[in-house]
């Protein structure tokens, strides 16, 4: 049977599952197994940060423990010092040579540290202050110890004590089921119990236990479930805690000090297969391809050659040389997903030699000039995938896909509409359809406050106006809260340079593929038009165009247009500013809005730019005031009708509500 990425279950399934094994009197402890509570802290007396954080360069954190006397070393991703909460006499007086002790880890691109002898983290700003506070004689450096027993804690125990192994289960059958539910029935016992993965039988679903990275103490739970649906299996991923703080490396515990190389999959069935056919350490990232959070970097600091596994479909190819670029790419390998290197679950199924697969893995690190042969495999991987090529397909808008074909990472989108034609409110549910399949998004809003922003967005999540709901409130937050948004804290004027080093953090540290800006004209300000304001308008789009590019994210930027006669729709040269902006998109969308000429009419989406494959056109919107979406079904004739028009003519006026026309440029 062939898997299909996981997706997220309610979390009202989590709360019902904790709920069950308190009812039915689960332990309190989880004896032996659990040991002694792991000490976490948290900021206590540190001062708060006011405005934004500034970045800090690698040199100047090198000067900043030189000047402190603090020793350290370079690594691949982090500088190693030793560490500052780590109780006892003696712990700077370490010598060089005793790194494998060094248990800080400062972040070489963001300055945030981790020690992993005590999980006490924070930004750089945390360790300046640590630092100073630990001068003036200040216990823990300032940090106040919190004991990790809280409720998600005690839920995640109860779950866990009721679980139990599979090769315990009293009826063989069940145990046959199961296995072959999953697809790991040519999974040992042996291996289960190495990894510690346990079976919940009143939900039929697997258990992958987060122990601290010692082995010690339990810190949270990850709950699949599997669906069959014909030949394909859908699992369910449900996580304690929340996703957002769930960074767990399934298998840590098992890795020994002198370790050198690992394969990094993308779910915990892969890392299980991985290491029965091979033996090798093995590590699953805690959300797969969607991001790799920079707190795990200090636990992959001590492996010379790490390979990426990640799934078997061009999405999971793109993020493993992301991820690379994190991990230092002269490390790095890659397996290639093909029909000959599927996933390692699959090839292990499927009796393949997985170590013969990783053997042929690609070196991440290139030079800058490479020749076709080394091209070639990539070349025929798009020919092979042009469905995955084209990018993540909207859920919500199926007449942009016809179009568009699907949202691609390294473009740049330009948006522009009519004043009040609700271009923020349609960009809003553009980008939240996107961000509900797992495209990690960034907002950067200079218009609207964040707030209103996201009531907006939250509101046609839930397709329903909740402030006359507010008894679902708290649920559809909870749905919301778990999606990969984050928001930028700017408003009105901000320098480009700000913008795009927030940028920069935020696609290293959330891995960031989609960046909304609204509006560039806002975010510039409010001067007179001069010939200054169109050249810097233009540096500003150019930037924008680099970053995309650079860092491989797709960049949807709201321009204003011209003030030109409402009596005529919009065109590409109705943009603000000089040709370079749609020069310089790889898409150019317009919000048409015919009721501002006609009266009562239609609005419709004009794709007037495509550079991916040429097809441009126009389709009815139809906008419901009580969710504020835009992609209400609209019954009766087909909304878009593609019409090749050979003459290279623009398209036909679409009449109000009527199926609009495309043609190939």
């Amino acid at each position: 049977m062939m898997g299909v990425p996981p997706s997220r279950a309610p979390l009202r399934l989590l709360s019902a599952l904790a709920g069950w094994a308190r009812g039915r009197g689960a332990p309190r402890s989880l004896g032996a197994l659990a040991g002694p509570p792991q000490r976490h802290y948290k900021k206590g007396t540190l001062p708060a940060s006011e405005g934004p954080i500034p970045p800090v360069t690698i040199t100047e954190i090198r000067q900043y423990l030189r000047a402190q006397g603090i020793s350290f070393h370079d690594g691949y991703s982090c500088l190693h010092a030793p560490s500052l909460f780590v109780e006892g006499p003696g712990e700077q007086q370490q010598p060089p040579t005793g790194s494998a002790r060094y248990s800080l880890f400062i972040d070489k691109t963001t300055g945030s540290f981790v020690c992993t002898a005590t999980l006490a983290e924070g930004t750089w700003q945390d360790f300046q202050a640590s630092v100073e506070l630990k001068h003036k004689g200040v216990p823990h450096a300032g940090l106040e110890q919190l004991d990790w027993v809280d409720q998600t804690g005690e839920d995640a125990r109860h779950i866990w004590d009721r679980a139990l192994p599979l090769w315990e289960l009293l009826d063989e059958e069940e145990t046959r089921t199961a296995k072959a539910m999953f697809g790991i029935s040519k999974v040992s016992d042996a291996t289960l119990k190495r990894f510690g993965v346990r079976y919940l039988r009143a939900a039929r679903t697997l258990v992958f236990p987060w122990f601290s990275p010692r082995g010690t103490g339990l810190k949270g739970l990850k709950l699949l479930g599997a669906e069959c649906q014909g030949d394909t299996v859908r699992y369910v991923e449900n996580t304690l805690p929340r996703p957002s703080a769930y960074h767990n490396l399934f298998g840590l515990p098992l890795i020994g000090r002198r370790d050198t190389e690992v394969v990094l999959t993308g779910r915990e069935l892969d890392t299980l297969a991985l290491y029965q056919a091979t033996g090798l350490p093995s590590l699953s990232l805690p959300r797969g391809a969607t991001c790799l959070p920079p707190a795990l970097l200090p636990y992959l600091e001590q492996f010379k050659r790490i390979t990426l596994w990640l799934g078997e479909d061009l999405r999971s190819w793109e993020a493993a040389k992301l991820f690379a670029r994190k991990l230092n790419p002269k490390r790095c390998s890659l397996v290639r997903p093909g029909d000959q290197q599927p996933r390692p679950l699959e090839a292990f199924t499927r009796g393949m030699n997985l170590s013969k697969i990783l053997r042929s893995a690609l070196p991440a690190g290139h030079k800058s000039i490479i020749s076709f042969r080394q091209l070639r495999d990539e070349v025929f991987g798009e020919l092979s995938n042009v469905e995955q090529v084209a990018g993540v397909k909207w859920a919500r808008f199926p007449e942009l896909n016809k179009l568009l074909k699907g949202h691609r990472k390294g473009e740049l989108t330009i948006f522009t509409g009519p004043t009040g034609s609700g271009k923020t409110t349609f960009i809003s549910e553009y980008a939240l359809d996107l961000c509900m399949q797992g495209v990690n998004t960034l907002w950067g809003s200079f218009e609207i406050n964040n707030v209103r922003l996201a009531k907006v967005m939250l509101t046609q999540f839930a397709v329903r106006r909740l402030e006359e709901q507010l008894d679902q409130f708290d649920e559809w937050a909870d749905k919301f809260e778990d999606l990969p948004l984050y928001f930028m804290t700017f408003h009105g004027h901000q320098s480009i340079k700000t913008v795009i080093e927030t940028m920069l953090h935020a696609v290293y540290m959330y891995d960031i593929s989609h960046v909304v800006i609204d509006n560039l004209q806002f975010m510039m300000g409010q001067e007179q038009l001069t010939v200054d304001r169109l050249a810097a308008q233009d540096y500003i789009v150019g930037a924008f165009r680099k970053f995309a590019t650079d860092n491989s994210c797709h960049v949807s930027l709201v321009i204003h247009p011209r003030k030109e006669d409402e009596e005529r729709e919009l065109q590409t040269a109705s943009i603000f500013g000089s040709a370079k902006a749609s020069q310089e998109a790889d898409n150019v969308l317009i919000l048409q809005d015919r009721k501002l000429v006609t009266g009562p009419g239609k609005r419709y989406l004009q794709v007037s730019k495509n550079r991916f494959d040429g097809d441009v056109g126009v389709f009815p919107l139809e906008f419901s005031k009580a969710s504020l979406t835009f992609s209400t079904p609209i019954k009766g004739k087909a909304r878009l009708k593609k019409v090749k028009d050979d003459s290279g003519a623009p398209p036909k006026q679409a009449p109000a509500g009527g199926s609009g026309a495309s043609k190939k440029q």
